[in-house]
């Protein structure tokens, strides 16, 4: 995905970058000793990237050639997700015995039924969920895994595979299930991402888009 070559310097810092991001990701979910993990990933990706990268632009959050092939191939990703989700990382799951905890709806305070309790949902996903965590994972933690390969393409993938078992871990209040499922997700809007050239808006459309049509399905009572 990129012919250039870095220098020694930048990789060894990037590694510790991403080192130091998962070691938040972990502490905050896992032993419960740092704040939120994606509030202190986005300053922390936003600082690095302005810094070492040169331009807000660098972020990935610039105007697109097109805002609605955009927010469709968003949307498409959406529906291969949840798809996904229905028909083999759902059925994997408990094919595996594991189990959930509660969700994200529930950890929202979503109700059916409930139209506050749906905009407050919709309102958090489409801002801390799809702009916060696509930033704080696949663009900076993925970004900063991909610089210690030297960017190549097999770089992008293996970080990919890296973040997105992070990402499970960011989501374990939803249990092993959740995490597995969870993370598998990500890997799919990580691919997304990576195949789209790195346009961060798909990933954010299809985060968000991904959310809302499972909150409104437990809304209209279509799931549990």
């Amino acid at each position: 995905m990129s012919n250039m070559r870095l220098s020694p310097g930048y990789r060894a810092l990037s590694f510790v970058e991403f080192a130091v991001g998962a070691a938040i990701v972990v502490g905050h979910n896992v032993f419960h000793v740092v704040p939120n993990e994606v509030p202190i990933l986005v300053v922390l990706g936003i600082v690095s990237i302005r810094l070492r990268e040169g331009s807000w632009a660098a972020i990935g959050l610039g105007r697109p050639k097109s805002w609605w092939q955009t927010a469709a191939i968003g949307l498409a990703t959406a529906a291969i997700v949840v798809a996904a989700g229905q028909f083999v990382t759902e059925p994997l799951a408990a094919y595996l015995g594991l189990h959930h905890n509660k969700s994200a709806a529930t950890s929202l305070g979503l109700n059916r039924n409930d139209v506050w309790s749906l905009a407050k949902a919709v309102a958090i996903t489409w801002t801390f969920a799809a702009f916060g965590e696509e930033i704080a994972y696949r663009r900076y933690l993925l970004g900063r895994a991909a610089d210690t390969g030297n960017r190549t393409t097999l770089a992008h993938w293996l970080g990919l595979v890296a973040v997105s078992v992070l990402f499970g871990i960011g989501h374990c209040y939803q249990g092993p299930a959740g995490m597995f499922e969870t993370g598998c997700d990500g890997f799919m809007i990580g691919a997304a991402y990576l195949l789209s050239r790195r346009n961060l808006w798909v990933a954010v459309f299809a985060h968000g888009f991904i959310d809302t049509i499972a909150f409104g399905a437990l809304f209209l009572g279509l799931a549990d």
